[in-house]
C-alpha cells in the first residue's frame, strides 16, 4: 500500500455521511420504540423513506412510515423499514468498497447467485413476532420477560438445520439483551449494534434455506494472516489467503473456524479449542501453504473448512504472498445481506511507514491502526506494531478507514523478526508466555477432565 493509495482513501465518497446520518436517525427511533411515535421519531422515519424514494422500496417504505405514525405497527411495516435501512447501508458499503478497489487497483468478482426459490419457513414466523415486540417496546422498554419470550422461538429454530443461522443470531441477540436488562437503567444504549442485529434477524427470517457451496476446489492456499475474534463464550479464527488452482484465476479467499469456550480460557490457550483443525494450525504456526482437495468454496469467497481435505505443505512467506500474489488475486463478491460497511475487511501490505500518536503515516497521509484489537492469543503487541517496518493488515471502515494488524516485520537488535497472529497456533513460542502458562495450569485440560468426570457419572 502506497502513499498515493492512502490519499485516495482520505475522503469518504459522496453521500456516505448523509446516508449514515439517516440510518442513525432510524436507530435512535428504535431506542424509544414505536408504541407511540414522537415528532423526532416521525422525522427520522420520514427521512428513511425519502432516502429510498428512488428505489423499488419506495412505495413499501412510504406506506410503512404512514402506518407506523398512526400506531399501526405490523410485521410487514417493520420488514419494509428494515429493508430500507439495509439498502442504505448496502449503498454505503458498495461506495466504500469501490473506493478501496479503485485505490488498490483490484478487480472483483460480480455477485451472480440467484436468490433461493424456497419459501420462508413457517417456524421463522415466531422470530418475526418477537422482533416486532422489540421494535414496539424499544430498547429502553426491554425487560427480562420480553427477552425470555424468545426462548421457545430459538428452540424451534435450532431444531431445523436450515434455520441454524437465524437461530444462532437470535440466541446471541437475546442473551445480549438479557445481560443488559432492564435496559431502561443503562446509561448508554448500543443503538447501532442492536439495530444491526434486529435488521439482520428480521430479513433472515424471510429467506428460504441457505444455498449450498458453489463449487469444490483443489489447489494451493497461501495464508496471508489470521484475525482472531474472542468473546466470553466463543472464539473464531478467520484466515485470509490467496488460492491458486490449476488452470483457474488466482482468488482471494477466507475461511473461518470457531469453538465454544468459557471466559476462563483466554490468551494462547484458546488455540487448544481449535485443535481439531491440525493441518490449518500447523500452516499458521509454521508459515506453510495448504494443499486443498475438493474443498467447498462459497460464492462469497469463503472456504467451508474441512481439515481432512487439507494438508500442510511447503513453506510460504505471507509477506511474499501479499506482495506478489495479492495484487493480482480476484476479490470475492459480497452477499446481499453482508453489504454493510462493518463487514469490510480488505487484506493489504504496507512498507516504508512511521508511527505517530497511534496512527500510521506515509508521507502526508495518516491512517488509524487498531492497536486495541490485537489478540492476546498471539505475539503481536502495540510495541511490536509501532516499531515495525512492514505490516500485513485488514483495511476496515468504522466511520473512517483503519488498519487491523495481522502480521508485522521488525528489527530486534540487528535481526529482522516476523510476528504473526497465528504464530502460537501450536503453542506459545515466547519463553516468558510459555512459563506463565505452565505456572497457571492448563485450563482447557482441567475443564475437559471435569466435563469427562461429570459425563461418566
Amino acid at each position: 500500500m502506497l502513499e498515493s493509495q492512502l490519499a485516495a482513501l482520505a475522503e469518504a465518497p459522496a453521500g456516505v455521511t448523509a446516508a449514515l446520518e439517516t440510518v442513525g436517525g432510524f436507530d435512535a427511533a428504535l431506542v424509544a420504540g414505536f408504541a407511540r411515535v414522537s415528532e423526532p421519531q416521525g422525522a427520522a422515519l420520514a427521512g428513511l423513506a425519502a432516502a429510498v424514494a428512488g428505489s423499488p422500496l419506495a412505495e413499501a417504505a412510504a406506506a410503512a412510515v404512514a402506518k407506523v405514525n398512526t400506531g399501526a405497527v405490523g410485521v410487514a411495516e417493520l420488514t419494509a423499514l428494515a429493508a430500507a435501512r439495509a439498502a442504505l447501508l448496502g449503498a454505503v458499503h458498495d461506495a466504500l468498497l469501490e473506493q478501496a478497489d479503485n485505490a488498490l487497483g483490484r478487480n472483483r468478482i460480480e455477485w451472480a447467485v440467484e436468490p433461493a426459490a424456497a419459501l420462508p419457513s413457517p417456524v421463522a414466523a415466531g422470530s418475526r413476532a418477537w422482533l416486532g415486540e422489540l421494535a414496539v417496546a424499544g430498547w429502553r422498554g426491554v425487560d427480562h420477560e420480553l427477552v425470555s419470550a424468545a426462548d421457545r422461538t430459538v428452540e424451534s429454530l435450532l431444531a431445523d438445520p436450515t434455520l441454524r443461522r437465524l437461530a444462532v443470531l437470535l440466541d446471541g441477540f437475546s442473551a445480549e439483551l438479557g445481560g443488559c436488562a432492564p435496559i431502561a437503567t443503562m446509561d448508554r444504549v448500543p443503538a447501532r449494534r442492536w439495530a444491526d442485529l434486529w435488521t439482520r434477524a428480521l430479513l433472515l427470517s424471510w429467506r428460504g434455506a441457505e444455498s449450498a457451496a458453489a463449487e469444490a476446489v483443489s489447489g494451493r492456499l497461501l495464508p496471508l494472516g489470521v484475525d482472531v475474534h474472542e468473546h466470553g463464550t466463543a472464539v473464531q479464527a478467520q484466515v485470509y489467503g490467496v488460492l491458486e488452482t490449476a488452470g483457474g484465476p488466482v482468488r482471494r479467499v477466507r475461511l473461518s473456524v470457531a469453538a465454544a469456550k468459557v471466559d476462563t480460557i483466554v490468551g494462547p490457550a484458546i488455540w487448544q479449542l481449535l485443535g481439531g483443525h491440525k493441518q490449518l494450525l500447523t500452516a499458521l504456526a509454521e508459515h506453510r501453504a495448504l494443499e486443498l482437495t475438493e474443498m467447498p468454496l462459497a460464492a462469497t469467497g469463503d472456504l467451508l473448512w474441512d481439515d481432512d481435505r487439507a494438508k500442510a505443505g511447503e513453506a510460504a512467506d505471507p509477506f511474499v504472498t501479499a506482495t506478489v500474489q495479492l495484487p493480482r488475486a480476484q476479490a470475492p463478491a459480497a452477499a446481499p445481506l453482508d453489504r454493510d460497511p462493518i463487514h469490510l475487511a480488505e487484506p493489504v501490505v504496507l512498507e516504508g511507514y512511521r508511527f505517530r500518536e497511534g496512527a500510521l503515516e506515509m508521507g502526508a497521509q495518516r491512517i488509524r491502526v487498531e492497536l486495541d484489537a490485537l489478540p492476546s492469543a498471539g505475539p503481536l503487541t502495540p510495541v511490536a506494531v509501532t516499531n515495525s517496518s512492514a505490516m500485513i493488515g485488514l483495511l476496515r471502515w468504522d466511520g473512517d478507514w483503519s488498519l487491523r494488524p495481522l502480521a508485522v516485520r521488525r528489527k530486534v537488535k540487528t535481526a529482522l523478526t516476523v510476528l504473526h497472529n497465528g504464530d502460537w497456533a501450536l503453542g506459545p513460542t515466547d519463553a516468558k508466555v510459555s512459563k506463565a502458562q505452565a505456572k497457571s495450569g492448563d485450563a482447557v485440560a482441567v475443564l475437559r477432565e471435569r466435563a469427562g468426570r461429570l459425563l461418566r457419572k
